[in-house]
């Protein structure tokens, strides 16, 4: 098991996703962020199902830094609750996972 994790979100539209994405690697919270531009979620709210085209985000972090990015996902975020979902990285290429570690403040 490493101390590497990748966060989950989802936004609206590809400039949201851009600008979080950005945000996260310019405060050093995030090593890097994939933007995979159109999914279409089915998902619960407020008693209904509903349906979205949405973009979906692959944050590559450390642990320590969890907490502050998904403040920073919640601060630059136009829903009202965004998703933020940290899943552990247990094995990957040594070098790789250096870098994600070496990369984030």
């Amino acid at each position: 098991m490493t101390d590497n994790r990748l966060v989950l979100t989802t936004t609206g539209s590809r400039e949201e996703a851009k600008k979080i994405a950005r945000s996260l690697v310019e405060q050093g919270l995030a090593a890097c962020v994939n933007i995979i531009p159109q999914i279409h979620s089915v998902y619960r709210w407020e008693g209904k199902v509903e349906e979205a085209d949405e973009c979906l985000l692959l944050i590559k972090t450390v642990s320590t830094s969890c907490e502050r990015v998904c403040e920073t996902i919640k601060q630059l975020h136009s829903y009202n609750l965004p998703e933020c979902i940290s899943v552990n990285i247990e094995d990957g290429s040594p070098e790789y996972l250096r870098w994600i570690a070496d990369s984030v403040k």
